[in-house]
């Protein structure tokens, strides 16, 4: 690695972070960014019927098709079959939303948009519901509170089972490619319908209050709830992105993006970001799996992006890669603007490794940018901007968003107000009544800390979310989420998670799901070491267990993009948490 006698940060058009600060009685404080936030458009829509006259000949999508080869759709192609969908789903009267269960492609964007263009709401549905799912029983729980009147699966086959459950729920089924046996539309079928005048009526009726989509969160602390995104959560949240990011104005973005649709940082930020600018979206069939991450080496080696979106382990399996491959890294950082993280936390390691590869390749450090979002928010809300931050780091509120910090117990709640926040969540009046506070806050759920307590311009950092904390029987807090985070990267990669225990409990106590093949006796001077750094009982591991069985997606242990839910873990195995307070020979005893 060569010296470093003067970083330098490639130049690039993001967003200085500001703010105002305006304190209350009772600890609360309400941040909000000086710059106002500039005129966007009624509908996202608008942008696809710009972008098909504006450059009607660009590449809007491109996917591998079976011989591996890009398949393209130009701004004018996808208007023009976007529009002949929309007069299907018109013809068809539709009495309930349309549900999309596979994954990220050409069709289920044409679909998607063809439902924004008529109006009609629809659900993109995580993929591992259907397949990765013993029971289905996740699956019927959402086809119960959405009562879908058209469901999409691009294979067929592949879907088969859950194509089967549609059948009592009375909703049409669409296919790419059939199923023998599923009475199915054919999606070609919608494709040659021929728009007519219905088309431009139904999509002036679409204003910014219509219901774009249904997105079933991941369920990190609970069962999913469907969150409602309205045109005026994308659209106002495309401006806030583009003005933070001033350089997709500047240039048609290109990006090569994995992350699923069915989520809000690939399907509303990453989807929504490329229409908005009129770029173009690389669909990256891979994932940050150790067998589907080289289809995404693969991808990168022939795209350069113009930013590059990932969650952390994504990062983290790219950096070696980019290590061992001069002539690859120099193709990933040519002309790439930013790298993005967001949905977890980013080990400092793996922030660190990235600059230093991008110094080592091209003499300039790539500014990482994150922030803080979520499905509610449609979803981002605070980001780091052109300051140089670090992990934990998630600046402040963007332009168009107002921050409240509330005090709540020994934490501070962050609130956010904004034209990007949900009205509510779907068939769920309840819930939506709890989410916010007295004066419309949406209630985020998460603990925020200034950088610095002297300069709040610095911004603030996450301090774990509220639902996950616990008191010991000392009274006591547990801060879960910064000491699952200071654990793991303590173990630096021997844990891939660790779920911590327990309320009401003398000490805290660990449920370690180890990397492969890591042991008590690889874990047990980690652990020791860990323990002796810490700064008090909240924060030291006084015994931990190695976990047999992976956390269960069906049980709700694990979510659909890998996320663990730690309070369905310690529900579900609770005879473990037992013995590790009551002792046996699989508890490792950690030495003070």
């Amino acid at each position: 690695m060569t010296p470093r006698l003067r970083r330098k940060v490639r130049r690039v058009n993001v967003l200085e972070a500001a703010a105002e600060f305006t304190y209350r009685p009772g600890g609360i404080t309400y941040v909000r960014s000086p710059r106002a936030l500039g005129p966007y458009p009624a509908k996202l829509t608008e942008r696809l019927d710009y972008w098909a006259e504006a450059a009607p000949d660009r590449v809007f999508l491109a996917q591998r098709d079976p011989a591996r080869h890009w398949r393209q759709i130009t701004y004018a192609q996808a208007l023009s079959r976007v529009r002949s969908i929309s007069q299907a789903l018109i013809d068809r009267h539709l009495k309930g939303p349309l549900a999309i269960l596979s994954g990220n492609s050409v069709e289920h964007a044409l679909l998607g948009l063809a439902c924004m263009y008529a109006g009609v709401p629809y659900a993109p549905i995580a993929p591992s519901y259907s397949l990765a799912s013993a029971d289905l029983s996740t699956l019927r729980f959402l086809l119960a509170r959405l009562e879908p009147a058209m469901v999409f699966a691009a294979d067929g086959a592949k879907f088969e089972r859950a194509l089967a459950l549609i059948a009592g729920f009375g909703a049409e089924v669409v296919t790419a490619t059939r199923c023998p046996g599923i009475p199915s539309t054919s999606f070609d079928q919608l494709v040659r319908t021929v728009a007519g005048a219905g088309v431009d009526e139904a999509h002036a009726r679409v204003g910014p209050e219509t219901i774009v989509k249904i997105l079933f969160t991941s369920g990190s602390t609970g069962r999913p709830k469907g969150v409602i995104t309205t045109q005026r959560m994308l659209c106002s949240n495309q401006e806030m992105l583009t003005t933070l990011l001033g350089f997709l104005r500047e240039e048609p973005p290109v990006i090569c993006d994995w992350l699923p649709w069915n989520h809000t940082f690939g399907g509303s930020h990453n989807f929504g970001l490329v229409l908005y600018n009129g770029g173009t979206l690389f669909i990256d069939e891979g994932k940050p799996t150790d067998t589907e991450f080289q289809a995404t080496l693969d991808n990168l080696r022939e795209v350069a992006s113009t930013a590059y979106f990932n969650v952390p382990k994504g990062f983290e399996m790219l950096v070696p890669a980019l290590r061992q491959d001069a002539a690859f890294a120099q193709h990933f950082f040519s002309r790439l603007n930013v790298l993005f993280y967001a949905a977890a936390g980013l080990n400092q390691r793996i922030w660190d490794e990235l600059r230093e590869v991008a110094l080592d390749t091209c003499g300039e450090e790539i500014l990482m940018v994150t922030g803080l979002g979520a499905t509610e928010a449609s979803p981002l809300a605070l980001a780091t901007g052109a300051a140089r931050a670090s992990a934990s780091h998630v600046g402040l509120p963007v332009p168009g968003v107002e921050l409240k910090l509330a005090p709540v117990d020994t934490k501070v709640e962050a609130r956010l107000r904004g034209p990007n926040i949900t009205p509510g969540f779907w068939g769920d009046p309840e819930l939506t009544r709890a989410a916010f506070d007295e004066e419309g806050f949406y209630r985020l759920g998460d603990a925020l800390l200034p950088v610095d307590p002297a300069d709040p311009l610095k911004g603030f950092r996450f301090n774990g979310r509220l639902t996950e904390d616990f008191k010991l029987s000392t009274g006591t807090w547990v801060s879960v989420g910064p000491l699952r985070e200071s654990f793991l990267t303590w173990c630096a990669g021997a844990a891939w998670e660790v779920v911590l225990a327990a309320p009401d409990r003398d000490y805290v106590a660990a449920l370690i799901f180890p990397a492969r093949g890591v042991t008590a006796a690889r874990l047990q001077p980690l652990l020791d070491g860990f323990a002796r750094q810490a700064t008090g009982i909240s924060t030291r591991i006084r015994r931990a267990m190695i976990a047999e069985d992976p956390p269960s997606m069906d049980a709700g242990e694990l979510t659909e993009k890998g996320s663990i839910n730690q309070t369905a873990v310690l529900h579900n195995r609770a005879d473990l948490i037992e013995e590790l307070y009551t002792g046996s020979s699989r508890v490792i005893e950690v030495e003070l």
